[in-house]
């Protein structure tokens, strides 16, 4: 099947997106909000995202379910009108005449259950990372018959180039099943090809994780990493940045396994699905710490999955083993 149709709506949708909380980001977050725990900029960039990819998807696509993180609930409380207001300001950027009512109603698109055929889109992933000014996604998917068959991932924060940290950021990955990955700038340009690194050994090996300790096992993380020949220590990132950095050869590895604080969390859907496919799509393999495919058919969280392995290939099959064998010892 050819999705072109659905990858260009994907990146229109993910580029006004990741604008939209570029300037809620440039306007609203502060050392002050970060210092006060304020969530209120997220919170707005969240929403009025969500409302610009699920109005432009279901303009597209009028059957299509979306399955979103948030929904206008809280939005809609008399006591959050002042933040409603500010969403409405952000939106109306790209949408002129949106009311407050549509963009609730837009919002509320993202709703749906898991189909057949549905879209999964997480508006702002790495909440910690866009309120500290470093990174975050915006990440688009669409999933049919349990398989990934298009991902768009846009890391505003990201550079072009992750050894010059002071160059062009801002970072479109796309990608479509069977027809390789790109990035490009999301000021614009020539998309290129990306492909995960071809190292196999060499003291320049490094793996990525989380920033946030409670999102993963750090210590058992970076001991696999080192039984897989990894010696640096690792790139901490927020978001699904990370899936991107593995895909254009940043590194070669990405752990994300089950905190001991909560050993039962099981990951949702829409905190993996785009980048997942620009991993595959550029070469890399993506499955869970049993070396088993990530479960994209039947619900929003992967409930029969367990961690997240993703490699730039040669180092998968040595990780599983190392977990194999970690597990055995703790049992």
């Amino acid at each position: 099947m050819n999705y072109t149709q659905e990858k260009n709506a994907a990146i229109e949708a993910v580029t006004r997106a990741a604008r939209l909380c570029m300037q809620v980001r440039e306007d609203m977050v502060s050392v002050d909000a970060i210092q006060k725990d304020d969530k209120s900029p997220v919170t707005i960039a969240d929403f009025g995202a969500q409302a610009v990819v699920c109005q432009h998807l279901k303009a597209v696509f009028p059957q299509d379910p979306i399955v979103g993180e948030e929904d206008s609930a809280d939005l809609q409380n008399a006591e959050n009108a002042g933040q409603l207001a500010q969403v409405t300001v952000y939106v109306r950027d790209i949408y002129p005449n949106a009311t407050p009512d549509q963009i609730c109603n837009w919002i509320d698109a993202g709703n749906a259950a898991v189909a057949n055929r549905y879209w999964t889109l997480d508006p702002i992933d790495g909440t910690k990372g866009f309120l500290r000014n470093d990174q975050y996604a915006v990440a688009l998917a669409l999933v049919e018959n349990g398989q990934i068959q298009v991902g768009v991932l846009a890391c505003p924060a990201l550079p072009m180039t992750l050894d010059a940290p002071d160059g062009e950021a801002g970072v479109l990955f796309v990608a479509v099943r069977g027809e390789g990955a790109t990035m490009v700038s999301l000021a614009g340009g020539q998309a290129t090809p990306i492909q995960v690194s071809q190292a196999s050994e060499g003291a320049s090996l490094r793996f990525v994780e989380s920033v946030e300790a409670g999102h993963g096992n750090q210590v058992l993380q970076g001991a696999i990493a080192r039984a897989a020949g990894i010696s640096q220590p690792s790139l901490r990132m927020d978001s699904q940045a990370k899936y991107g950095a593995v895909a254009r050869g940043d590194a070669v590895l990405y752990l994300r396994l089950p905190s001991p604080k909560y050993p039962g969390y099981r990951e949702k859907i829409w905190d993996h699905a785009a980048g997942v496919l620009v991993v595959e799509e550029a070469g890399g393999r993506v499955t869970d710490m049993f070396g088993r495919p990530l479960d994209f058919a039947a619900d929003i969280r992967m409930n029969d999955n367990q961690g997240v392995v993703v490699s730039a290939g040669p180092f998968h099959d040595a990780v599983i083993a190392a977990l194999a064998e970690h597990m055995a010892e703790t049992t």
